[in-house]
């Protein structure tokens, strides 16, 4: 561990406090249906998923290579410009947490990289070629995929449900939910921890503290997928709100397909090397899987609102990436004003989230945030008939008792005018 410099570790640090940000942000992904629809408590649901975030930080470095090695030239990138990107990328990561936007922790990372290695080294330090390859062609793909794949799964479920009993059904699918969920938070491990990884290893590489195109250490490893179950233990609740119930209801069925399509786009991009957001994949599963209903709805208001976070991810981090590396480019005060401005930032909308605060004990509760029904929703709802074999709850069919005579009083009095 030569050259191991103070501006190496304050990168070092700063990276794994950006997987502590990346872990609290996308419990959701794993999470947020088996929670909304009752097949695990909260402070279980995200116990389980942090094991396994940690779990599967061991399985594979594919998509660590893919940022320290394929998305821009690590021969020309000092730490600082790493510790810029940072700067951008949690950022935009506590923002999106405090509206309770699921954006994706993965963009705003590569966002804050592209944005200070250009102001660093300009354009062509950024190979274009991975950038659109293996970042911005799968940030496309990776939703419509999850969502088709679970719009029919979760067809294909309700048709394997009709003969079945209800409450059995329920129950088992429940249960494959769990198993699901598992799945994605073992995935996100094997995604979302390694991009940490690979930050850091390019760190040590520009700071010359690795050979270029070594793997990541072990002690990076272990640090990343601890600091990842760390913040994936503690929750991102008010994200986990949206994801849950603010897209669509979900009911068992249609969150055993969610996390199952979700689960499964996300192991084969990882296997590929491509750098997925687990966020794309798994909002685009939960709408796919309230389309897959009949009955079940989006609530595109939220799904726009969404969209538009995605759009300004990369461009965002890229921005606040490239003007804290011009900052940092004065010299060792320019750096230490950064790091300080980060701070002070993350202070400031850490208090401002305590004004509504959202914790295990009403994640579930939906009055304040739940959107009205748009007409074209009311009319679907109206129109189409909820699945076979289902009852509406709630819906009850009473016939009114009798009205008794009123009684004859010794003193009559006039009778009461007829109702019009």
């Amino acid at each position: 561990m030569e050259n191991f410099s103070l501006i190496l570790a304050i990168v070092v640090v700063t990276a794994l406090a950006f997987d502590f940000t990346n872990g609290f942000h996308d419990t959701a992904n794993a999470m947020a249906t088996t929670i909304s629809t009752g097949a695990l408590k909260p402070k279980v649901a995200v116990a389980m998923s942090a094991t396994l975030n940690l779990v599967g930080a061991f399985l594979s470095v594919e998509v660590a290579n893919t940022i320290s090695k394929g998305l821009v030239d690590e021969t020309g990138i000092r730490p600082e410009v790493i510790f810029a990107a940072l700067v951008g990328a949690i950022l935009w990561n506590l923002l999106t947490w405090l509206v309770g936007l699921p954006s994706s922790s993965s963009h705003a990372l590569m966002g804050g990289l592209i944005g200070a290695t250009i102001a660093s080294a300009g354009f062509g330090a950024v190979h274009g070629d991975a950038l659109v390859t293996k970042v911005l062609i799968p940030a496309v793909a990776a939703p419509i995929v999850a969502g088709v794949a679970a719009m029919l799964a979760t067809r294909f479920s309700y048709q394997l449900g009709k003969k079945a009993d209800g409450e059995a059904a329920s129950k088992g699918f429940r249960a494959g939910q769990i198993a699901s969920a598992g799945l994605v938070s073992l995935a996100h491990g094997t995604n979302d921890a390694q991009k940490t990884m690979g930050i850091i290893t390019l760190a040590l590489v520009a700071g010359g503290a690795v050979a270029p195109d070594s793997d990541p250490p072990v002690w990076v490893i272990l640090s990343a997928g601890l600091a990842i179950a760390l913040g994936t233990w503690l929750g991102g609740w008010r994200i986990i709100r949206t994801m849950g119930k603010g897209l669509t209801d979900l009911q068992p069925q249609q969150g055993f397909a969610a996390q199952t399509s979700a689960a499964t786009v996300i192991l084969a991009s990882s296997h590929l090397g491509f750098s997925l957001s687990t966020t794309h994949s798994v909002s685009g599963s939960v709408m796919g899987a309230g389309l897959g209903r009949k009955g079940g709805v989006v609530r595109w208001s939220t799904a726009t609102r969404m969209f538009v976070a995605w759009g300004l991810t990369l461009p965002a981090a890229a921005l606040v990436g490239a003007l804290a590396e011009s900052v940092t480019d004065l010299g060792d005060w320019g750096t230490a004003v950064v790091a300080v401005f980060l701070i002070a930032s993350s202070a400031a909308i850490w208090k401002i989230s305590r004004r509504e605060v959202v914790d295990s004990s009403n994640v579930n509760d939906t009055e304040d945030t739940q959107e009205p029904a748009g007409v074209v929703t009311t009319a679907i709802a109206m129109v189409t008939p909820p699945p076979a074999g289902q009852v509406t709850e709630g819906l009850t069919a009473t016939i009114p008792a009798p009205t008794a005579a009123p009684a004859v009083t010794a003193d009559p009095v006039a009778p009461p005018a007829a109702a019009v």
